[in-house]
């Protein structure tokens, strides 16, 4: 829980700085034009934290989705951080999160980057331990991964359309829709995979990269509210949904469009109800509770007039590693430009309010 002092910082930066240097919405109507900010920054002294990432938010029974969650080093936001797989350095850890919908495991793991990773500085060898590997050659990325439940490859060709998530001197963050070709083996056997996907990446400045040892609590960006979900709404056409809170302070709600067409286009009408969570929270390894969604409804309008309204039916295992909070898929039913539609979409929720 944020403090006061964070309380008050949060909402003069997200208030008053943040617009005025966040050019996301203008950028994110442009074609995707700087593959070379694209790098690890180990050890650097300016960029604390980094992000990579391929999600597939739709795929047949049983996996639904399959998600491949990196970051290296430590945000040092309170959402993401997970200080207690801290080895020696807050800014040598790394950590993989994968998971699909299917069976009882996933993937969680830490790394030391010194120790356990080669990541080279152009992104052209990205490996973590013997568990997975992504190669960057832009606008081709491949990914091959051998856990312990599932194995995973991945060729993935990104478009020029680019949804930035944030784009300012501290903070850069983006997605590309993507198509890919692929497959995932497991104990069920060997199952192709095709479709739209996303590539993404981001950088973060924080003040932990001036410390080995974690933040404190109180130092912590008090990003304490995370949510983003993908639904593929056709074959050609991908919809983003961000809802993150800092304090209480509403420091992105937005809608991203994208399109096999050539369409990008970002809606700030957005509304996003819980209509009902879960029972029972859901609790990690570490004790820690969390309140969890069982039912979601997302209102997107544009010029006034509803675009895409859906209700979604959280029901698939939720997977424990997107910082300190979970992944999974649900069932969503509603209507696209006045026509049905329906599908599996990609959660991604974090509730430490």
């Amino acid at each position: 829980m944020a403090t006061l002092p964070q309380k008050l910082a949060s909402t003069m930066l997200l208030r008053g700085l943040a617009p005025r240097l966040d050019s996301r919405i203008s950028a994110s109507s442009e074609p995707f034009d700087c593959p070379d900010i694209i790098a690890p920054h180990i050890n650097s002294a300016r960029w604390a934290c980094t992000h990579y990432g391929v999600f597939v938010p739709e795929l047949p029974a049983p996996y639904r989705y399959l998600n491949t969650m990196t970051l290296i080093g430590a945000s040092g936001a309170l959402c993401f951080d997970n200080d207690y797989l801290v080895a020696e350095d807050a800014r040598r850890t790394a950590t993989v999160l994968s998971s699909t919908a299917h069976g009882p495991k996933h993937h969680y793991r830490a790394y030391d980057t010194s120790a356990d990773c080669q990541l080279a500085e152009d992104s052209s060898l990205l490996q973590w331990g013997d568990d997975l590997t992504i190669r960057c050659e832009h606008p081709r990325y491949a990914l091959s991964a051998r856990y312990d439940h599932m194995a995973v490859e991945l060729q993935v060709t990104a478009t020029q359309a680019v949804s930035w998530f944030v784009r300012s001197p501290v903070c850069d963050h983006f997605s590309l829709l993507a198509t890919y070709t692929g497959s995932i083996e497991d104990a069920t056997g060997h199952t192709d995979i095709s479709g739209l996907c996303t590539f993404e990446y981001a950088r973060y400045m924080s003040p932990q990269s001036l410390t080995a040892k974690p933040l404190p609590e109180a130092l912590k960006l008090p990003v304490d509210f995370f949510t983003y979900q993908i639904v593929n709404i056709n074959e050609r056409t991908q919809m983003l949904l961000t809802d993150v809170r800092a304090a209480g302070v509403s420091a992105c709600r937005l809608g991203h469009l994208r399109s096999l067409d050539g369409d990008a286009r970002v809606f700030e009408d957005v509304t996003m109800e819980v209509l009902g969570y879960q029972s029972e929270p859901a609790i990690d390894p570490r004790g820690r509770k969390m309140r969890v969604p069982a039912k979601l409804r997302w209102t997107v309008r544009e010029n006034g007039n509803e675009l895409l309204r859906f209700d979604a039916d959280v029901d698939s295992p939720l997977r424990y590693g997107h910082g300190r909070g979970y992944v999974g898929a649900y069932t969503y039913s509603g209507a696209w430009r006045g026509e049905p539609v329906t599908g599996t979409g990609y959660l991604e929720w974090v509730d430490c309010e």
